[in-house]
């Protein structure tokens, strides 16, 4: 090991249990919830293995007020539900880590439909889902009391599973402990409201509650927002959130700081760097002898080394470093920094709780497929006979399948027509604060290069011909794809008049040409591409317009947490936005527009350049020519079906398992299965 990191591997003691070292898998929604048992085991196991010395359960219902039904949380709701976590807890323990739960009642987040009792909160309001037609039920002494019970049951429940570590959880808005703490929520004016100390009150009580029902037998954790990042009557780490750790210092036996909300403690590469909470939680330790954990989105272990040598963090948290790379602690440790798979801070993870599936990651096309498909991060076995396998492209896809099957033994050749491997991830690299994106292609090559059964050539474009001339055992080709310029879109299916002949597309930009100093940008791809662009542009100083028929843009972008700063960074940038606004043509240097939802018309937008951000195509041209020439083949990433870079890379590596006879017939893999009872 490099004794450069050694104080990462320094174990440490948290209350009357010994972590192995100052790695610590936070918990998250991993998407299984507590139907998908199987699956969530695999998904901490393997994190397990992988050297992480704390394993985190992700939020777990303490009983049935709490409802998030529909979403990928864990319930410990009565001891029927002890036996999956005390499973969970065994595979865990079996590579020597700890185990720990994030104890949560939800309150005013809960839903209050699946379980029919009201939401709860500390005073009557709307619930924090404004979806959601619900009020919040002012707690009374009773609730509060039937409250405090539940955290001790779940305590208990926790102990009796196993677990070496048990939360007590107010971060965020997804707490009705925060919601007592918080001013604009708690409205009382009983011993639970009004001053500080008051609506303090709960958290201290439960918190008590927790270390004597825990009896020095597991270690109590507290989770706390220190600051949050926006909302009315907010709570400031240089206020209120340093009056907490102050006030409650020493009663927990670990502290877990954060910011708030969601979107800000999640925050992406696009928008915020490695570390980036420091700056609110690097006080706690200046005021608590207890260990303090905290996360930033750490990907270097140079960053973390420095967390703990400065005095700011005891642990590195993490979920999104441990979702592209759960063997990280492992390499660090055994000298393999270089093989680290580092998060890209792409927040396509985060994505899929609102989609509702497990998690996915662009990095690391495993995750969520340990128990069901019994795929492993790092080890791929090898194949019976060693075969010959040709790679058109040198894509996302490409490289994934070649890393793949060459991990598995067979002389893989990758051949890309360009003069640089990488395919889009190489183009989307350089937009302006995307530059992260480009650890896909700076993992994947480096473990090539390094590989003497792997031949990789640039400049090197393939036709039908020269693919025969090759005579593979198997040929897969990620030709990619191409941006349309017609029109042709997401809400409309048929070309726009006037684009064919006069739309730039993202493609032509990121391969060097040169817009107008306005720019019309059409966007109904409703992803990153063109809010990335256009600030891009403005930045480079041109004058940027960007419509959408979509009531706002960027859509998914909602789902990955970024909208908001993504609307205000455009503002920042002046950056004129139009949504709910349909093109219906491009004339005489004006974009034709018409409200999306009346059909009434508007006053045209002019620019000198148009960019359409529509639809992408997958280029087929040489499948079709092996096609007519009998040669057997696959399209794999965007050449298949065009999508996210995550997507890309799971189809490489999908199509890489199957040549290897790692996917079963038809795609039935193991699923979860539903319990009958009489």
């Amino acid at each position: 090991m490099d004794p450069r990191f050694a104080p990462l591997f320094e174990p440490l003691k948290i209350g009357p249990v010994i972590a192995p070292n100052r790695f610590c898998m936070m918990p998250y929604a991993n998407g299984h919830s507590h139907l998908m048992p199987n699956g969530a085991i695999g998904v901490r196991e393997t994190r397990a293995e992988g050297g992480w010395g704390i394993i985190g359960m992700q939020l777990s219902e303490i009983d049935p007020t709490s409802d998030l039904s529909g979403l990928p949380y864990e319930r410990l709701w009565d001891d029927g539900d002890v036996a999956v976590h005390a499973r969970s807890v065994e595979r865990i323990h079996r590579h020597g880590a700890l185990a720990s739960v994030e104890l949560a009642h939800t309150g005013m987040r809960s839903r209050g439909i699946a379980n029919g009792y009201p939401v709860m909160g500390p005073s009557s309001g709307p619930t924090l889902k404004p979806e959601f037609p619900y009020m919040a039920k002012a707690m009374d002494l009773a609730d509060i009391r039937a409250l405090r019970q539940s955290h001790r049951a779940a305590i208990r429940r926790a102990k009796q599973a196993g677990y070496d570590i048990a939360y007590v959880y107010a971060a965020h808005d997804a707490s009705i402990l925060w919601h007592f703490l918080s001013p604009a929520y708690n409205r009382r004016s009983d011993a639970y409201g009004g001053s500080f100390e008051n609506r303090l009150r709960l958290l201290r009580e439960v918190l008590e509650d927790a270390q004597d029902e825990a009896a020095g037998e597991i270690a109590v954790a507290i989770r706390f927002a220190v600051h949050e990042a926006s909302g009315p009557k907010r709570i400031r780490f240089d206020g209120e959130g340093r009056d907490v750790v102050e006030a409650l210092a020493d009663l927990p036996d670990l502290w877990d700081v954060n910011i708030s909300g969601w979107s800000r403690d999640s925050g992406t590469s696009r928008y915020d760097p490695e570390g980036f909470q420091e700056e609110f939680t690097r006080f706690v330790k200046q005021v608590t002898d207890k260990p303090v954990l905290g996360v930033g989105r750490f990907t270097s272990p140079d960053t973390m080394v420095s967390q703990i040598k400065r005095g700011v963090l005891d642990l590195i948290g993490s979920a999104r470093a441990s979702i592209a790379d759960p063997f990280l602690p492992q390499k660090i440790r055994e000298g393999q920094v270089d093989d680290i798979r580092e998060c890209i801070g792409c927040n396509v993870c985060v994505s899929v709780e609102n989609a509702g599936v497990v998690v996915r990651c662009t990095q690391n096309p495993t995750m969520s497929e340990e128990w069901r498909r019994g795929w492993h991060p790092e080890r791929v076995p090898m194949a019976e006979t060693a075969q010959s396998v040709l790679i058109v492209g040198g894509g996302p896809a490409g490289l994934e399948a070649a890393l793949t099957l060459a991990r598995a033994g067979h002389q893989v050749t990758v051949a890309e027509g360009a003069t640089e491997m990488g395919g889009r991830v190489a183009r989307e690299s350089r937009i302006g604060n995307l530059s992260a994106w480009g650890r896909v292609t700076d993992y994947r090559l480096y473990q090539l290069q390094q590989m003497k059964n792997v031949d990789l050539f640039t400049e090197s474009p393939m036709d039908a011909e020269t693919v025969a001339e090759f005579a593979a055992d198997h040929v897969l080709l990620a030709t990619g794809s191409g941006w349309l310029r017609d029109g042709v879109g997401r809400s409309r299916l048929d070309p726009i008049p006037g684009f064919a002949g006069a739309a730039l597309t993202p493609d032509d930009i990121l391969n060097g040409a040169r817009p107008g100093d306005s720019v019309v940008i059409y966007d109904d791809d409703h992803s990153y591409m063109a809010n990335a662009l256009a600030a891009d542009l403005a930045a480079r100083g041109h004058m940027v317009q960007i419509v959408t028929p979509m009531p706002v843009l960027g859509g998914w972008l909602g789902n990955t947490l970024e909208q908001p700063r993504m609307i205000a960074e455009l503002l920042a940038a002046g950056v004129a936005m139009h949504p709910n606004t349909t093109a219906t043509a491009w004339h005489q240097g004006a974009l034709q527009v018409v409200r999306s939802d009346t059909g009434a018309a508007l006053p045209a937008i002019p620019g000198k350049t148009l960019l359409a951000v529509t639809l992408r195509h997958p280029d087929t041209a040489l499948s079709e020519a092996l096609t007519a020439r009998g040669v057997v083949h696959r399209l794999i990433g965007d050449a298949e079906a065009p999508g996210p870079i995550q997507a890309a890379v799971f189809s490489g590596h999908r199509h890489a398992r199957e040549i290897l006879g790692h996917e079963p017939a038809g795609g039935l893999f193991r699923r979860e299965r539903p319990v009958l009872f009489d």
